[in-house]
C-alpha cells in the first residue's frame, strides 16, 4: 500500500502535548498513535445510525454524485405534494 506524505500539518502546541502524553500512556511513537486514531477513524461508517448502505463505495459515489449535480444547479427540488401527484398517491 502507498503512502501519501503532507509537507506539513500544524496542531497547536497543547494538542501536541495531550496526544504525545496519551502516545506515552499507550507505548506508542506520536507518529502510530496519531496513525492508529485516523485508521479507526477511516474505518468508522459515515452513516450516524451504522447504516451498511453508507459502506458501499458506489453509494457514496452515487451521494457524492448527486451533491454535486444539485450544486451546479443540474437538478430540482419537489416538495412532498409535488412527489405524491406525480405518483398518483
Amino acid at each position: 500500500m502507498a503512502t501519501l506524505t503532507f509537507p506539513q500539518i500544524t496542531l497547536s502546541p497543547s494538542i501536541l502535548e495531550r496526544l504525545s502524553q496519551k502516545a506515552a500512556c499507550s507505548g506508542k511513537s506520536l507518529k502510530a498513535y496519531i496513525e492508529d486514531i485516523l485508521s479507526d477513524n477511516a474505518k468508522e461508517s459515515p452513516s450516524p445510525s451504522g447504516d451498511p448502505w453508507f459502506d458501499d463505495p458506489e453509494n457514496i459515489r452515487m451521494v457524492e454524485q448527486g451533491i454535486a449535480q444539485y450544486k451546479r444547479g443540474n437538478c430540482r427540488t419537489y416538495s412532498l405534494d409535488e412527489i405524491t401527484n406525480k405518483l398518483g398517491l
